[in-house]
Order: structure tokens, then C-alpha cells, then sequence
């Protein structure tokens, strides 16, 4: 035969930098962090503190979407919650999805 096969030898690979294979799984981790886990953490801080504040004769929101007034704290986790005349709730505080300022007496209850 004239011309011989020639077979090319192999080149010699770098082991690949182990912190350059793990930037890419902390860049993603650093994504999540900002924008899901803290906006959680710090909506979940602030409905606490909302909830805590609670008092006699606000007007609150529940989460199943009812609206009344709160006439009782019965204790940290309950509070009762008038929905009509002669009709209340006693309702789990963190079920409360919001708090609305107290209702502003009108011009002609003074």
C-alpha cells in the first residue's frame, strides 16, 4: 500500500474546574433566592404582623372571602368576627387575608 492510515493520538484533556460546573447550579440558586424565597419570606413577615395587630372593631377580610367586623380577640389564634347583625364567626387569626382600617364613624353618630 502507498499511503499508511495514520490514527491520531488522543489530546490531552484539562480536568474541568470543579467551580466553574458548580457557578452555574449557584447563579441559579442566587435567581431563586431574590425572586421567590425572600418577596416569600417577607410577605409571609408581614401578613404575621398584620394579624398580630388585630383588634376589637376592625374590619377584616377572611380567606373564604367574607368581610365583618371583629368583635372579640379570644385569644393569639382566634378571633370572633361579626358577619350581619346577630350572626358571628369565631375564626382561625391566620386565616385572615386582610385588615382594613376601622370604619370611620359618620357625620350624624357624633
Amino acid at each position: 500500500m502507498w499511503i499508511s492510515p495514520a490514527y491520531a493520538q488522543a489530546a490531552q484533556t484539562a480536568a474541568p474546574n470543579p467551580l466553574m460546573q458548580l457557578a452555574p447550579l449557584v447563579f441559579i440558586f442566587v435567581i431563586f433566592y431574590f425572586l421567590l424565597i425572600r418577596p416569600q419570606m417577607t410577605a409571609r413577615k408581614k401578613h404575621t404582623e398584620m394579624i398580630s395587630k388585630v383588634r376589637r372593631g376592625d374590619v377584616v377580610v377572611t380567606a373564604g372571602g367574607l368581610i365583618g367586623k371583629i368583635t372579640k380577640v379570644i385569644d393569639d389564634n382566634e378571633v370572633m368576627v361579626e358577619l350581619a347583625d346577630k350572626v358571628a364567626v369565631k375564626v382561625v387569626k391566620a386565616t385572615l387575608s386582610d385588615v382594613r382600617t376601622k370604619p370611620e364613624p359618620a357625620a350624624n353618630d357624633k
